[in-house]
């Protein structure tokens, strides 16, 4: 099993990009891309949280998990 990030799909449901995301939560545009993809082995619940207040879902929003 791999967990994929779906950020993308609630970024479109809610009409923002990721560079203007990573300004209201406070962190680089090039760690918001790096979770985007994928990319990073972890994230601090804090910014997970920040996240999810910004665009008001749950975690579960943005991850996923799929067969290898």
């Amino acid at each position: 099993m791999q967990i994929v990030v779906t950020l993308d799909k609630m970024l479109a449901l809610r009409g923002i990009t990721g560079k203007q995301l990573a300004e209201r939560v406070g962190i680089s545009e090039t760690q918001m891309s790096l979770f985007r993809s994928g990319k990073v082995k972890g994230i601090r619940f804090a910014t997970l949280e920040k996240i999810c207040e910004e665009l008001d879902c749950k975690p579960g929003d943005l991850l996923d998990i799929t067969e290898v």
